[in-house]
């Protein structure tokens, strides 16, 4: 695929998996070795690791929505700045629900083989999160 279709590719994937937690669709996202690179310790790999993330933050954040600010892309990888908003109206790591609302940058990395991520590296502002939805300054 050429890095204009692993871009549309990307967007796709987000919208689907993340935005409407379409986990029917999951498997055709991802090959069957995709890795994610940072996940925390303890956590599943593959599919079974996305699903597990998704699940934390749309439990936290049952309206969460991303949007892709700024992706590029080069060969078989894409990179992308995005901002995580949603209302906090679930439990998120052990924190009850608070009704605040969050805005969050994150970056991510993926790589792409024949139209399906093989691996990414994702870097959350969790701390910004916690702040907000403890109502402190972001």
């Amino acid at each position: 695929m050429t890095a204009a279709e692993n871009k549309q590719r990307y967007a796709d994937y987000i919208q689907a998996i993340f935005n409407e937690a379409r986990f029917d669709e999951l498997d055709g996202y991802l090959a069957p070795d995709y890795a994610l690179k940072d996940a925390s310790p303890g956590s599943a790999e593959g599919a079974a690791g996305i699903r597990e993330v998704v699940t934390m933050f749309r439990t936290g954040f049952p309206d969460m929505v991303i949007t892709l600010d700024e992706v590029i892309a080069e060969g078989d990888w894409v990179a992308s700045k995005s901002t995580l908003r949603g209302k906090q109206t679930g439990e998120f790591l052990g924190v009850a629900p608070t009704g605040r609302s969050v805005s969050v940058t994150s970056l991510t990395m993926v790589r792409f083989r024949d139209g399906r991520l093989t691996e990414s590296w994702v870097k959350n502002d969790v701390a910004a999160i916690m702040r907000q939805i403890q109502g402190a300054r972001a």
